[in-house]
């Protein structure tokens, strides 16, 4: 690959892709999930060049980019840490930073049939999941698990968003997601092609995980809800099998990314 570019300038438009990271989930006037995916550290680097995704530039510490060894077609950009703390508005201790064209969710009606409809396949579908390092969290999980894909209600973090991307470790950029529009509606469609919908809750009334067979059912997906407040009653409902992690007296519930992650491990 051809020596990265140095940048002295903090305002060189050649890095506006990596400004001011830390001001959201978008630049100023640009409509959320618009902006370039944004992905931190090497592990996730090379997981970005990995993926389907288009790399837009790579931006880091000399040293760090060469060391990548990208492709001749990926512009790179190397600059001293106090400059790349100012373009990006914080101190980057991973090194290196990219970023990357969005792709398009995925086709929910495909996602649920998967590369061969009479395989076995697992989703997990997220209402509500407002936290973006808890998506992240769960989409690592999810990829390590044996999850097929992400469903999500509109009301979903971007998991696209570069906190969510940073704490999957790059994971997510693996795992297709598609976003259901009408909720929770189109559990229906869920049921239509084969699946089990497990609704987890803390509840007493609810079934234990651990009694759910997942070798009876090929096709199952895992509800999980927001931090705190969990699914709703209209969700629960919806689904076919409410389940409780089983636990020790006197603790209600998990955090959602690891009551999700032994979900994940139970049905598998």
């Amino acid at each position: 690959m051809p020596a990265p570019e140095l940048i002295t300038d903090p305002a060189d438009p050649r890095v506006a892709d990596f400004r001011d990271l830390k001001a959201g989930d978008r630049p100023a006037g640009r409509e959320r999930g618009t902006g370039p995916v944004i992905v931190e550290g090497v592990p996730a680097v090379e997981r970005l060049l990995a993926s389907p995704y288009r790399v837009r530039a790579v931006f880091g510490v000399p040293g760090r980019v060469a060391a990548l060894g990208l492709p001749a077609d990926v512009p790179a950009y190397e600059a001293d840490k106090w400059v790349l703390s100012e373009v990006i508005g914080f101190r980057l201790t991973r090194g290196v930073v990219a970023s990357a064209d969005r792709r398009p969710p995925a086709d929910l009606d495909a996602l649920l049939a998967g590369p061969d409809p009479a395989a076995p396949r697992r989703l997990a579908v997220l209402e509500a999941l407002n936290d973006a390092e808890n998506l992240g969290s769960i989409a690592r999980s999810a990829l390590a698990l044996g999850i097929d894909g992400l469903l999500l209600d509109p009301r979903c973090a971007d998991p696209l968003y570069r906190r969510s991307v940073r704490v999957s470790m790059g994971h997510v950029l693996a795992l297709p997601f598609a976003v259901l529009p009408d909720w929770p509606g189109d559990l229906a469609r869920l049921h239509d092609a084969g699946y089990l919908t497990v609704a987890l809750t803390p509840a007493a009334d609810a079934v234990d995980l651990d009694d759910v067979d997942a070798t009876a059912h090929p096709r199952t997906a895992v509800l999980l809800g927001a931090e705190g407040p969990g699914l709703t009653a209209e969700a629960q409902a919806a689904a076919m099998v409410r389940a409780r992690i089983r636990m020790r007296p006197g603790v209600d519930s998990l955090g959602v990314a690891a009551a999700a992650a032994i979900a994940f491990a139970s049905l598998r």
